[in-house]
């Protein structure tokens, strides 16, 4: 008797582990099955624009939907100026333009903010944090009318430095939030180490603290290229033939005579792609950077 129930005592707790284990792999299995049911949800509004973009204009229009139409490609011709419609290559450059120029002015702005509020603080830091997230509170309607009269007193309207301005000042509190909090994990014992030997405040800003917080810096001029390359209220009305944008190019599929569908989301696609490179291109940066401080 005394040998049986050592051996039931002894076998008892393997068996809990194993009924524990195989809970587990159930739980983690179902939570893995939910992610990509989730996941797919996400992306089922992008699968189907791409694969609206390769129908007909009357399939495309039907009600419900043909999936299984016959594919074609007359809505990138279209996009691209077959048939005789516009080009819409002045307008992706100028959104080139306008993104890539505004983010660099914002990282040149934003790193030596940052450096002050995090690494070498200045007096009530807070409150200046505070005023950058203060200026986002502000609807962005509500700054229309005085920057329209100021680009128009000024002779700035359709003027594709005016959306740089604006592009680097929206972006700024942003880029500055946020590299905050990627300098303040910067080990200031290497920046004493670089003063000691003589380094001036641009000499370690560039060879020491945007090397080290590297991830965060591309992280943010990615978002940052991001929402200037998808801005459109001040493009669509501060801009005209000359400094229309991508997303202005987009709402001329939108006409008094319907909704061209097919062709809106061919260059929808392709008013996409430049995002979704850079974003793929640096998505091992972007990862680091957002995660940057996050395990201490």
């Amino acid at each position: 008797m005394s040998a049986s129930t050592a051996t039931t005592a002894s076998a008892s707790p393997s068996a809990s582990v194993n009924a524990f284990t195989r809970r587990a792999r159930r739980r983690s299995a179902a939570l893995g099955v939910a992610a990509w049911v989730v996941g797919i949800g996400f992306c089922l509004p992008a699968l189907w624009m791409v694969l609206t973009s390769f129908h007909a204009e009357a399939d495309a229009a039907t009600n419900p939907p043909s999936i299984a139409a016959a594919l074609t490609l007359d809505g990138y011709r279209t996009f691209f100026g077959g048939g005789g419609g516009p080009t819409p290559w002045p307008p992706l450059v100028n959104s080139l333009a306008a993104s890539f120029f505004s983010t660099v002015l914002v990282l040149l702005l934003a790193l030596p903010a940052a450096y002050a509020l995090s690494i070498r603080r200045v007096r009530k830091w807070t409150d200046v944090m505070f005023f950058f997230l203060s200026t986002k509170m502000l609807p962005v309607v509500a700054g229309l009318l005085p920057v329209y009269l100021f680009a128009k007193n000024t002779g700035l309207l359709d003027n594709i430095w005016l959306l740089v301005l604006l592009y680097t000042s929206m972006n700024l509190p942003i880029a500055v939030w946020m590299m905050q909090s990627f300098l303040a994990d910067v080990p200031v014992s290497i920046i004493e180490a670089a003063q000691v030997d003589g380094a001036r405040l641009p000499t370690v800003l560039r060879r020491v603290v945007a090397p080290v917080a590297g991830p965060g810096i591309a992280a943010t001029a990615l978002i940052c290229f991001i929402f200037s390359w998808n801005e459109l209220l001040f493009a669509r009305v501060l801009t005209g033939v000359v400094a229309g944008t991508a997303p202005v190019h987009l709402t001329t599929f939108v006409t008094s005579q319907g909704l061209f569908l097919a062709q809106l989301c061919a260059a929808s696609v392709v008013v996409s792609l430049p995002v979704l490179v850079a974003g793929y291109a640096a998505q091992d940066k972007l990862v680091q950077g957002l995660s940057l401080g996050a395990v201490k």
